[in-house]
């Protein structure tokens, strides 16, 4: 389970958090998503503060998106039934990890990386999971 904000370094700057999309592309680990969040990864690319880093990548957000639903599994997350995360629109990630069953939640949010874990899944770096991917590998 990867955040909104690693996806968006990952598409714009490439970099460790491009590795984790390069490992989903090459079936090395398997992403998952929900509704909810993808519909907050196409409201962030469609920012006017990251509409030329978009540019900068000769793609467009919506193709960016696009590519990312090809290689992410969509879940049914149901909201968590009480707030976990100091910011509530983390919750959204954390209940997507739960319907998951992912092995980890990759972000670069300090909200969620304070939390370390939620239940039996890790909060992680990208540093960390590229490390995990890579022993995997």
């Amino acid at each position: 389970m990867v955040d909104t904000n690693v996806l968006v370094s990952a598409f714009l700057w490439k970099g460790p958090p491009g590795r984790v999309i390069e490992l989903a592309g090459e079936k090395e680990v398997q992403l998952f998503t929900s509704r909810v969040l993808l519909d907050e990864l196409a409201a962030t690319l469609s920012k006017k503060k990251l509409a030329r880093y978009v540019e900068a990548t000769g793609s467009r957000a919506d193709h960016m998106l696009a590519s990312y639903r090809r290689i992410a599994t969509v879940v049914a997350a149901r909201p968590l039934d009480a707030q976990v995360s100091r910011d509530v629109d983390d919750d959204a990630v954390l209940a997507c990890a739960i319907a998951a069953r992912a092995d980890l939640v990759v972000t670069g949010d300090d909200d969620l990386l304070s939390l370390k874990r939620f239940g039996e899944v890790p909060i992680v770096t990208v540093a960390q999971a590229v490390k995990v991917f890579g022993a995997r590998s």
